[in-house]
């Protein structure tokens, strides 16, 4: 057999197995986890833990609020989120503490790991919320237009009065200190204008999340009895609360102290500029300034060792699939400037990969379309199911999706949008969240960010502008920020939430229960958080962030579109399909032979123009390799061995940056190894 040959069908066997080898002494099977739950009693969770979780939900909210606009440190940038491990962190060395309490006879005040898991989950939610990747869009764009509307960009003719008057704030004249700073939001006016919007959004948030949810519900059984996806990214929370000799691994502290020995240097570089310390990244594409090479796009080494440590846990033609990928669209640039195209959007790679995430996502419905048909059966009293290990019964789950779905549908539709452009919009904003979970569930990439691929931007290209009309997509630039980059989408984080609760023997409606008060809580003391942040500092003065580009990123080009109306995209559309039917493809040839190594998820991934993994190829691409020097030459022994040093990376990283990410807070100094940036 060729050499290709042969380590192609190592990758492929590798990306079999994975699920069935990797944390085989701790994990267990389905069928294992059926048993265990019906044998032993669901931890005990207090009102404490709640308590403590809504606290530290508030801490959070402004913790990543705050860095994400004063000091643009991005922390929910990369999954799991830095801010929830080292509040994970933090509570383990606490409970440590409160367990020496249990020698003198006292009531036990520390947690337990079901406890402290769900706390991390909390957090998490939160994260999912505020912070560059949500919020400060959402904050952008409902400040924005009656602010920087003027009589030249002839806003109020064009959208100004499609904007129903509790949907944002209108008077102008109380928004100089959101922008220009040195002022409060505790001044009765400027609540007067803001608190019924960030009533008004904040239960729009609970809702369209609590309807993600109800689809993790309904996906539960499927993924995790089922087909038995592997969440690696679930791995870390769970083993430092539920592994006994976590803590204790030499291989842990050998990576931890590499880790954090880069990010101290770093951090120390920034209080004392003369301390040399390692780039966070270097820039290729600096060195190609002739044509062709010119066109290679955006190319960037990062040097992240939190990232290696994470993609050490990808399925091995996954990780080869995501940098391969990103070069062969580079590629596509290079070949295409070297035939005479100066205009990269001809190529139409966000298109391509628009239709791409639809193709995710509809094969997942086509794995899954049994276990939906006897969910359906069953809610229409066809056929029992088996609904006795869900948090809901599926007639409960049903119920709540139709409410909360139909809570979204007249949010929208009192907002200005006509019904069939919801059902679109809706469903389009589904089939990502439904793909960017699958993806995570099955494969676990680190980072997955989509610029320029939003549902917006499809109806837009399907139908045109004049048949969507002023209102609906007014409404919709409303709605941009949920779908603007996917970085720290809320499916992917739900659904692992419902892995950790179940691995952690949590009662199931506890865990809902956490999870929605922390969506709620969360969406509250971000927008105070925001506000505060905006009043004190302005969003245009101090804050480094970039809330106002973004009012401007939203609006721009609904007044293009308005002003300069665009016929339905049927280039746009061919490649759309074009896509769809490349993942099928893939999935095909994945599917009949096994030495096919390309997954559709890497297509997705980094086949667009921006995001994916372009910030972090090169530390994939290294974790790629050492794993497959370790399993080509090694075998499994070696890999599992090395797991906890891998771990050890992704803590030594995570938690010397929150550290120096508090120091920045506390001396006012802005430094970049904190996590400014994408650079992490």
């Amino acid at each position: 057999m060729p050499l290709f040959s042969r380590t192609a069908a190592l990758m492929r066997r590798t990306g079999l197995r994975y699920i069935n080898l990797v944390w085989e002494n701790q994990n267990t099977s389905g069928e294992e986890q059926m048993n265990q739950r019906a044998s032993n009693p669901p931890e005990v969770i207090t009102k404490k833990a709640i308590i403590v979780g809504l606290i530290l939900v508030v801490v959070n909210a402004y913790w990543v609020g705050i860095a994400s606009e004063l000091w643009y440190a991005v922390y929910t940038l990369v999954s799991p989120f830095s801010n929830a491990v080292f509040t994970l962190v933090v509570l383990l060395v606490l409970n440590s503490l409160l367990r020496a309490f249990d020698r003198f006879g006292l009531p036990s005040l520390a947690f337990t790991p079901a406890e402290l898991l769900l706390i991390y989950i909390m957090v998490t939610m939160v994260s999912t919320i505020s912070g560059h990747a949500m919020m400060a869009i959402l904050m952008g764009t409902l400040a924005h237009p009656f602010w920087f509307a003027t009589p030249e960009n002839e806003w109020a003719q064009l959208f100004l009065h499609h904007i129903p008057a509790w949907l944002t704030v209108h008077d102008a004249q109380w928004l100089a200190g959101y922008y220009e700073g040195e002022s409060s939001i505790y001044w009765a006016e400027h609540l007067r204008i803001w608190v019924m919007p960030a009533l008004i959004w904040s239960g729009f948030i609970f809702l369209l999340y609590g309807s993600l949810l109800c689809l993790g519900l309904l996906l539960r059984k499927q993924w995790m009895e089922r087909e038995k996806l592997s969440f690696p990214l679930t791995q870390l929370p769970l083993q430092m609360t539920s592994h006994r000799g976590f803590f204790r691994s030499r291989a842990l502290w050998l990576g931890f102290g590499l880790a954090a020995l880069l990010r101290v240097i770093a951090g120390l570089h920034d209080l004392f500029p003369v301390i040399p310390a390692l780039p966070p990244n270097y820039r290729l594409d600096r060195h190609f300034t002739e044509r062709p090479w010119n066109a290679i796009g955006y190319a960037s080494m990062s040097f992240n060792l939190a990232i290696v440590g994470l993609t050490y846990f990808m399925p091995l033609d996954l990780a080869f699939s995501t940098w391969f990928f990103f070069w062969l669209t580079r590629a596509e640039r290079v070949i295409a400037s070297a035939v005479g195209v100066t205009n990269i959007s001809v190529l139409h790679l966000n298109d391509r990969a628009s239709g791409a995430w639809v193709g995710i996502a509809v094969l997942t419905l086509w794995m899954g379309r049994r276990h939906f048909g006897r969910f359906f059966r069953h809610v229409v009293g066809r056929e029992r199911g088996d609904d006795t290990n869900e948090p809901f019964s599926y007639r409960t789950t049903a119920v709540l999706t139709l409410l909360s779905v139909g809570a979204v549908f007249a949010f929208c539709y009192a907002a200005g949008m006509s019904l069939w452009a919801i059902g679109v919009f809706y469903t389009l904003f589904i089939a990502f969240a439904l793909a960017i979970g699958r993806v995570r569930a099955e494969l676990g990439p680190p980072y997955h960010e989509v610029i320029g691929i939003n549902p917006r931007q499809m109806m837009v290209s399907m139908f045109g502008t004049r048949q969507l009309g002023a209102s609906n997509l007014t409404v919709m630039t409303f709605l941009y920020a949920f779908n603007r980059c996917n970085r720290s989408h809320p499916m992917p984080n739900q659904i692992e939430s419902l892995r950790i609760g179940e691995r952690a023997g949590m009662p199931g409606k506890t865990l809902l229960l956490g999870m929605a008060l922390a969506i709620a809580v969360g969406a509250l003391a971000t927008f105070w958080t925001y506000l505060q942040v905006a009043y004190r500092y302005g969003v245009l003065a101090q804050c480094q962030g970039v809330v106002g580009r973004f009012g401007w990123e939203s609006f721009n080009p609904l007044q293009s579109w308005l002003q300069h109306p665009k016929a339905p995209d049927i280039s746009a559309m061919t490649f759309m399909c074009g896509g769809f039917a490349f993942v099928f493809l893939l999935n095909f040839m994945r599917t009949r032979l096994l030495w096919w190594t390309l997954h559709p998820s890497g297509y997705v991934l980094s086949g667009a123009s921006w995001g994916g993994l372009i910030y972090f190829w090169f530390p994939v691409m290294v974790s790629w390799l050492i794993k497959f020097l370790i399993l080509r030459f090694s075998g499994w022994q070696t890999y599992r061995r090395a797991i906890p040093f891998f771990l050890g990376l992704v803590l030594g990283d995570y938690v010397p940056r929150s550290i120096l990410s508090v120091i920045s807070f506390v001396v006012n100094v802005y430094m970049p190894s904190s996590g400014a940036g994408h650079t992490l």
